[in-house]
């Protein structure tokens, strides 16, 4: 199933000029795994030849029925410039960091992009965005010594 929805989603037009990838295996079935080579020849295939792409472990809360080892899944990622993490969708442990790492990435992609433009390149920019404040109680800070 997942496979089919990955060739289907590389081959759709809409995503073409997608700047970032996720490789989701599961590390308790290594026949996952096995086909993250595969998977990644397609990416590189049909996605823009600079997309960020992270290589995720997934399931990481079932250790005790590990197939894929760290070790292993680290060497491909190394072998391939991937980044690499293990996550567990179950108790959300390592998600936030995916995201925020290959979100990183990806910005420091089109910042690089947008410097080059800036020197007569022909690529897109960064769009300026609002700045959030991720406060728990949505009110702003007051500095320890204000009234």
């Amino acid at each position: 199933m997942i496979e089919y929805v990955l060739t289907n989603i590389i081959n759709h037009p809409t995503y073409r000029g997608a700047v970032g990838a996720l490789l989701v295996y599961d590390i308790s079935k290594h026949s996952t795994f096995e086909n993250v080579e595969r998977w990644l020849k397609e990416l590189r295939d049909h996605a823009e030849a600079n997309i960020v792409v992270m290589l995720v472990g997934n399931k990481s809360d079932l250790r005790h029925l590990r197939a894929v080892e760290t070790d292993e899944a680290m060497a491909f990622s190394e072998q391939h410039n991937l980044a690499f993490i293990e996550t567990s969708a179950l108790d959300a442990s390592g998600v936030d960091t995916a995201f925020q790492r290959i979100l990183t990435e990806i910005y420091r992609l089109m910042s690089r992009r947008n410097m080059s433009a800036e020197d007569g390149g022909n690529t897109p920019k960064l769009s300026s965005g609002q700045t959030i404040s991720l406060n728990a109680d949505n009110k702003p800070r007051r500095n320890c010594c204000s009234g």
